[in-house]
């Protein structure tokens, strides 16, 4: 099979493109920047000839039509993501999420290419029941409030999803529920586990939003991957919709307490944590969500997939992969990757 991955580079799309590539499928990266993890995969000689990097934009859609041209199926995965965004660029969110999406979903049409769709637990806002279902009701906040333009950005993908779907295209929405492991985005950024990270490598206490009792369902990427997966292979999942996840609900305190452990602190001792309201964050322009817990029953029945990590193991290879990876900090430039490379002649294509 050759697969396109658009945001082939981050976090999620670049552990897709090596499970693919050990399936023995070609897989095209599409993405705005080269990072250390376009190195990942270049190095394997077993995948030599079967990956493709290319640099470019979901908002180039003649560059997209014509890799949708080589490509079985399209994992869409491009977007802007991070609290730091939803506040200090909502139109940069609206504008990838939105516009890209219309991009890929028109270039699959054009060339009759499946589409499996990154959404988001965001989708769900407020909402208050819990477990959340695919097929459960949207609340979100006031338009005033920027933190609500990325769940809104993603929904809108999953509008055009469908309405490309009655036109023909085999689409599959999937929603992700906190998914991290190694080669997580940039330290101190974007996501709890980031954050937390950054200040545990540098020895600092943990930075707890409000009480830390807001609960997630922090997923492996490993088990997020397969399940990806299947949701690009099953036949039986076109036209759905699947959370993406583990039923187990974790506080932000008992992660921060599974990460102290393993750098070897003290998870009972207060000098461990520092407590900050939600406005000395993240200022007026964000809303916190105090559950977010997935229904995965269509994960397990459809996809065939059952989250197996737990936290404990998943948060101790987390933690051990960052201690050990010397370029965790800033991903390498495009000039420092290039030199790391081995010879292009020895490398796989792109």
């Amino acid at each position: 099979m050759k697969v396109l991955i658009t945001g082939g580079t981050g976090f999620i799309g670049s552990h897709l493109a090596h499970a693919h590539l050990e399936r023995g499928d070609s897989v095209l990266s599409l993405d705005t920047a080269s990072t250390a993890k376009v190195l990942d995969v270049r190095s394997n000689p077993a995948f030599a000839g079967r990956f493709q990097y290319v640099k470019g934009s979901v908002l180039d859609y003649t560059l997209l039509d014509g890799l949708m041209r080589r490509a079985d199926l399209v994992y869409h995965h491009a977007a802007v993501v991070g609290v730091e965004h939803y506040v200090d660029d909502p139109f940069g969110v609206l504008d990838v999420n939105v516009n890209g999406t219309q991009n890929v979903l028109r270039a699959a049409f054009h060339n009759g290419v499946k589409v499996v769709f990154a959404s988001t637990s965001e989708i769900y806002g407020k909402s208050t029941s819990v477990p959340f279902r695919e097929d459960g009701d949207r609340v979100l906040g006031p338009t005033s409030i920027d933190r609500w333009c990325y769940s809104t950005s993603k929904a809108a993908g999953e509008h055009f999803c469908f309405a490309y779907g009655k036109l023909g295209v085999p689409v599959v929405v999937v929603r992700y529920f906190n998914l991290y492991g190694p080669k997580l985005d940039k330290i101190d950024r974007g996501r709890v586990m980031t954050i937390f990270l950054g200040q545990l490598l540098r020895g600092e206490p943990i930075t707890i939003v409000n009480d830390g009792r807001q609960t997630r369902a922090f997923t492996y990427i490993d088990d997020g991957v397969r399940a990806t997966m299947a949701a690009g292979l099953v036949d039986g999942a076109v036209g759905g919709i699947f959370n993406i996840g583990t039923d187990r609900e974790t506080t932000i305190l008992e992660l921060a307490k599974a990460m102290l452990k393993e750098f070897g602190r003290d998870p009972e001792d207060p000098k461990n944590f520092v407590f900050k309201k939600q406005e000395e964050v993240y200022g007026r322009s964000y809303q916190d969500i105090d559950r977010r817990v997935p229904d995965v029953t269509r994960m397990k029945t459809i996809l065939g997939v059952t989250a197996k990590v737990t936290l404990e193991e998943g948060v101790h290879r987390t933690c051990d992969w960052f201690k050990k990876t010397e370029n965790f900090r800033e991903p390498l430039s495009v000039a420092a990757l290039e030199k790391k490379l081995p010879p292009r002649e020895n490398a796989a294509a792109g």
